[in-house]
């Protein structure tokens, strides 16, 4: 069995002395791993990287079996390093992406959105509210999406500023003015799927993303915690939101 393609490495972990497992995200084979001999070694390690964008071939035996990866980096996406805030996104998505991903399913959509997001980040673009979006979107593809169309009390389709932690559907104000306390908050540019450069409301839709993620997605896969570079990412934001004000 083999086959070949582009994709970006999502993480990297030693097997034995000299070998690393890797895996890929893939758009036609999904989150894939593989072995790479001496990749643990100093001409391999420095470019095995998270992030980095490679070619790929695969082998093995049966469809089933590990398999042995021949990789050559295409782009490094290195900038990233020197952003904390962008390094612990990206962290996130990596995590997110082993967490989440089903082995060796194709789920092109959300290949194309990491492979955008990550250029934004080594572009030093403004991709905050992308990362966002990409949560949002993570939740779509992997059936546990949101209803923001319309009021799940009213039907209305207009002033749309929560959701329900229920059901995922978006409120309205009037309908949500008793309960808003128990609401989560829809920013707009989530609700559109368009850019902001509000960090506030980004927050305000990681919360929202956060707490499906949680009780939604994590439940089905069996109550498992969400991973740790989530946290550690929305605690980096946080931080430098609060240095800026």
């Amino acid at each position: 069995m083999e086959w070949q393609g582009t994709g970006v490495i999502i993480s990297v972990r030693k097997h034995g002395e000299t070998s690393t497992i890797v895996d890929v995200l893939t758009e036609t084979h999904g989150r894939h791993a593989g072995l790479v001999r001496g990749g643990a070694g100093r001409k391999l390690a420095p470019i095995l990287q998270p992030g980095t964008q490679v070619d790929v071939e695969w082998r093995a035996r049966l469809e089933d079996h590990l398999g042995n990866y021949n990789i050559e980096p295409t782009q490094s996406r290195a900038t990233i390093l020197s952003d904390r805030l962008a390094l612990s996104a990206m962290g996130s998505v990596c995590a997110l992406v082993n967490f989440a991903f089903p082995e060796r399913m194709a789920l092109p959509r959300l290949y194309i959105a990491t492979v955008d997001l990550f250029d934004q980040m080594a572009a030093g673009g403004a991709w905050l509210s992308d990362y966002a979006l990409w949560e949002y979107a993570l939740l779509e593809e992997l059936g546990y999406g949101l209803d923001l169309d319309s009021c799940a009390a009213t039907g209305v389709q207009q002033d749309l500023i929560y959701v329900s932690p229920k059901s995922g559907r978006a409120v309205s104000r009037a309908a949500g003015a008793d309960w808003a306390d128990r609401m989560l908050p829809l920013p707009r540019f989530l609700r559109s799927q368009t850019a902001t450069k509000e960090a506030t409301e980004v927050l305000d839709a990681l919360r929202t993303t956060g707490h499906f993620l949680e009780c939604r997605l994590a439940t089905a896969l069996g109550n498992r915690a969400l991973p740790d570079a989530r946290a550690r990412f929305l605690a980096v934001l946080t931080k430098i939101m609060m240095k800026g004000m």
